[in-house]
């Protein structure tokens, strides 16, 4: 059978057509041109919460429109917006059936300064009943989007105080949940809660291109775009350009929109997020993963720090929860007869499965990974002012943004799905 060599990979064959339209898309010049501009002094470290990560918001979108993708929303922006929201506790009052419920046992989870409500006001009553996780159940429901009274059992009475920490990061919403602590179902009930509540606007940047036999099935691939921001100088140098953490990763992915734009044979529908606030608690991701069915969801590439080569050296990266699924050996498949390999995450102790943008959706089910390359134990720049373009190998990051194109080839046709992962498993 005919080879071709090409940048490192040993392409097949049977995979011509896709080498030359990698080649033609993700090269070095385009890498190159992407990750410097991303990483650059003008974009100021990328912190959340600046004009700085505005300004890189505004550059990915460029590139996504450059790309041909369409907004997630048909007429809509490339940016998608939300705010979240501190709530600082004032007080509640309820009273069931004429009797009033003590404060301690009301958590008003909502983003309205004052919250009036009773029987009449069209909300559902649901019930966490003895035996249930309480949290996850919790977390559930004000996933939910609805409007809801929630009647937690009795049993759950040391716990319950714990459902406040659901308020301590919240995205803004029309929609409320109360959680109640009682034994009874009340056939008339009113609920009152005051809140001093402070906003904080924030955005993704997230383009899609529509599959054709399975546009309600996706495949996400995505990477952060915040950084650290500007610190103390250190030899006249302030600035965390974070060139590897996750410029670098951006870059993928806006090589990869690039690139499977141009191929135009995706089956399944294919979303690229750049997400903001990774670095101070993934409300990016967590956002993200609310407007989409994570049951929808056929797989998702997170890549974080791909800038330098992996502990094996080149053509090999690694994929962070390898074994809780069988993703990995299906991104196996379509490499062989290519030098690169995916390797299972060699640093299981440092728990990064949990720590990238990919754990949010995972905790849904979603066969979701992040790839990597970087030598946790010893990356020199991680998180330091040092983190500079300069440090990383353009070629070799090149070479594995070829390789997830390649690898994820029968996931986006729709010839091989990934197992989910086992949910319970996370808890």
């Amino acid at each position: 059978m005919k080879r071709i060599f090409l940048m490192g990979l040993l392409i097949t064959a049977t995979s011509f057509l896709w080498a030359q339209k990698i080649d033609a898309v993700i090269n070095v010049s385009e890498v190159t041109r992407i990750e410097t501009a991303l990483a650059s002094d003008d974009m100021r470290g990328r912190r959340t919460f600046t004009p700085d990560i505005d300004k890189a918001a505004d550059f990915i979108a460029a590139e996504f429109k450059k790309a041909g993708l369409q907004p997630m929303k048909n007429g809509g922006s490339f940016r998608q917006e939300f705010a979240m929201v501190r709530t600082k506790f004032i007080s509640a009052a309820a009273q069931f059936d004429g009797n009033n419920i003590e404060q301690k046992n009301i958590i008003a989870v909502t983003s309205q300064p004052q919250l009036k409500i009773d029987n009449n006001s069209g909300y559902e009553k649901v019930f966490i009943k003895a035996g249930a996780n309480l949290q996850t159940e919790a977390r559930k429901l004000i996933r939910s989007n609805k409007n809801l009274l929630v009647l937690v059992d009795k049993s759950f009475t040391n716990s319950f105080g714990n459902l406040a920490r659901l308020k301590s990061s919240m995205f803004k919403t029309n929609t409320n949940v109360v959680f109640v602590l009682a034994d009874t179902d009340p056939a008339a009930w009113s609920i009152e809660a005051v809140h001093e509540i402070t906003e904080q606007k924030m955005a993704n940047v997230v383009g899609m291109i529509p599959g054709k036999s399975r546009k309600d099935e996706y495949v996400v691939f995505s990477g952060h775009y915040d950084h650290l921001g500007v610190g103390k100088p250190i030899n006249g140098d302030s600035i965390y350009n974070g060139a590897n953490d996750d410029a670098a990763g951006t870059t993928a992915v806006i090589m990869l929109a690039k690139y499977f734009a141009a191929a135009k044979n995706n089956e399944r529908t294919v979303v690229f997020a750049a997400f903001t606030a990774e670095e101070i608690g993934g409300f990016g991701s967590q956002y993200f993963s609310r407007q989409l069915d994570p049951e929808k969801v056929m797989a998702m590439f997170n890549i974080e720090m791909i800038g330098t080569e992996s502990k094996w050296g080149k053509n090999s990266a690694y994929i962070t929860g390898y074994e809780k699924t069988d993703m990995g050996e299906l991104l196996a498949k379509d490499l062989q007869g290519t030098e690169f390999t995916f390797y299972p995450d060699p640093y299981p102790t440092q728990q990064l499965f949990y720590r990238s943008d990919n754990a949010t959706l995972a905790r849904l089910g979603v066969p979701a990974h992040t790839i990597s390359t970087s030598k946790m134990d010893v990356e020199p720049h991680y998180h330091k002012l040092t983190d500079h373009v300069e440090t990383l190998d353009l070629d070799n990051m090149t070479m594995v943004i070829k390789a997830i194109a390649l690898s994820s080839k029968s996931i986006l046709a729709g010839k091989a799905t990934p197992s989910r992962v086992k949910v319970e498993e996370l808890r």
